[in-house]
């Protein structure tokens, strides 16, 4: 006899979410085959020196239109052990809430400066940190007139993790309208960056952004 899964629920959100959902319960993996799984995500890559610093293309070269802005954080298991040598790979909108990626066709403003993508690791500590340009909100769905606020997207692997999450920023206007923010609840302030002064380093802002791989606490995956 075959073994189904829950079904998930289709939420109040945009249609990629809806495309993405099953219809029908999952089919659950036999135990005798998930007793051959390891849950370890392998290293799969060494960052190079200045993928940190997404506010230049280069060493030396012009920063981007925008504010500079720095995110840190660390990155815990569900029992609160901190995950080192986990990847993070980060993309966001530039300044104008434009990506550099070709199916990106809302026509906003370009800027040579700025590639939008970078790579950290996380220390021994599970920590990390990165420099960006704070990116502007769009208009994602001109159809019901719906605006993305500000985010920073977040591919997290290594160790037994491996998930997407976003970084959201405080006081946005279009926060509480977001598909995240509506499926979430009370929940999507664990998603929300928490702001502190920057006086020592070429930043204008910090914003503090920990996360937690599963539980209670979990902060929201994709």
């Amino acid at each position: 006899m075959t073994k189904l899964g829950r079904q998930i629920g289709i939420g109040p959100t945009d249609n990629t979410s809806d495309q993405r959902t099953p219809r029908k319960r999952l089919r659950l993996i036999p135990e005798v085959a998930r007793e051959s799984f390891v849950p370890v995500v392998p290293a799969r890559a060494v960052t190079r020196q200045n993928e940190w610093d997404m506010t230049r293309i280069g060493p030396d070269l012009p920063r981007a239109d925008g504010v500079p802005i720095e995110v840190t954080g660390t990155l815990c298991s569900e029992s609160g052990k901190p995950v080192r040598g986990a990847l993070l790979e980060i993309w966001n909108a530039n300044h104008y809430g434009r990506y550099r990626h070709i199916d990106d066709h809302s026509g906003l403003q370009l800027d040579e400066k700025f590639f939008g993508m970078g790579r950290v690791l996380t220390d021994d500590e599970g920590r990390y940190r990165f420099w960006t340009i704070s990116p502007g909100a769009y208009l994602a769905r001109p159809d019901i007139g719906r605006w993305r606020p500000k985010h920073i997207h977040l591919s997290i692997s290594g160790g037994p993790v491996r998930l997407i999450t976003q970084m959201y920023f405080p006081g946005e206007p279009n926060n509480a309208t977001d598909p995240m923010a509506v499926l979430m609840g009370e929940a999507f302030e664990r998603n929300i960056g928490t702001p502190y002064d920057t006086p020592d380093i070429d930043v204008e802002q910090g914003y503090r952004f920990d996360i937690v791989a599963g539980g209670r606490n979990a902060t929201f995956f994709e």
